[in-house]
């Protein structure tokens, strides 16, 4: 797909421009309105195909939780191996979208991985993820930062205070999510873990406050995004913060999102999660 239409979606879904603006330069990029048509199929989510993990699956159990957050009760999806041990947890944070179908498998993913995992639906206080995904990156963008934070640090509290929990944390987060994982690492010392794909990087100021190891993974051709990065790695070199940074050649934002075709890579994506796995065996399991 050209190049220039993949940066147009992105523009899409992370930047104030109307559906009415987008198919219109995207009918003008691809050809026409049949041609905008089949490549907007390719961009947007597919959940049902791209599912790996059933939320019927024989070997993992999954349930509704809440926790109390700032000003609201928040709401969130459980999932864990059968049999009661106790586990490290991880925080699955989704993209400006909402908790959708395709976050909700990466929590099973997680879970098969041996772990706690729990998706928070960061729009509970607005009423809880919408099936329109337009509704959902709008929402998003009415959340109350600092409350927001607040409800994921309480997640993390949450998670720690499980019986099943051995009380060592991680997060793991995409695009909007990943921003909140580097957060998450400047804001709770607790954290042992915080990976970030994609993401807004934490203030270089912030560094020093990260205690726990952090975990960078950054798609090639995203230059919205890794423009941030030189400032971000001179910044945790400096506060001799424990990273890990990768950048994957080649490939777009998002390429961990395996509904969306046209960006996904399917070798990039095995290798980031190699490595988010990896780390987090290493420092919660």
């Amino acid at each position: 797909m050209d190049q220039r239409i993949i940066n147009l979606f992105d523009e899409y879904t992370h930047a104030p421009l109307s559906r009415k603006e987008f198919m219109d330069r995207l009918k003008k990029l691809s050809g026409g309105a049949a041609l905008a048509l089949a490549a907007l199929a390719m961009l947007e989510p597919g959940y049902a195909a791209a599912a790996t993990i059933t939320p019927e699956n024989d070997d993992l159990e999954t349930e509704e939780v809440s926790w109390p957050g700032d000003g609201a009760t928040m709401r969130g999806y459980l999932v864990h191996p059968k049999g009661r041990k106790k586990r490290g947890a991880v925080v699955v944070i989704h993209e400006n979208r909402g908790l959708t179908p395709h976050i909700k498998d990466v929590t099973r993913r997680v879970a098969r991985a041996g772990y706690l995992a729990l998706g928070v639906d960061a729009l509970t206080p607005l009423g809880g993820t919408p099936a329109d995904e337009d509704k959902g990156r709008e929402l998003i963008g009415q959340l109350d930062p600092a409350k927001n934070l607040n409800n994921y640090l309480a997640a993390l509290a949450y998670l720690r205070s499980r019986r099943d929990s051995n009380g060592r944390t991680g997060a793991v987060g995409f695009c909007w999510g990943g921003g909140l994982a580097n957060q998450l690492a400047v804001h709770d010392p607790k954290l042992n873990a915080a990976v970030a794909y994609y993401s807004q990087q934490a203030k270089a100021e912030d560094a020093p406050k990260i205690k726990g190891a952090l975990m960078l993974h950054y798609g090639g051709l995203d230059q919205r995004i890794n423009a941030g990065i030189p400032a971000y790695e001179a910044a945790l070199k400096a506060a001799g913060t424990k990273y890990e940074l990768y950048v994957y050649e080649g490939v777009n934002h998002a390429f961990n999102n395996d509904t969306s075709p046209a960006r996904y890579n399917a070798e990039a994506a095995k290798l980031a999660w190699d490595r988010t796995l990896r780390l987090f065996k290493e420092k919660i399991a």
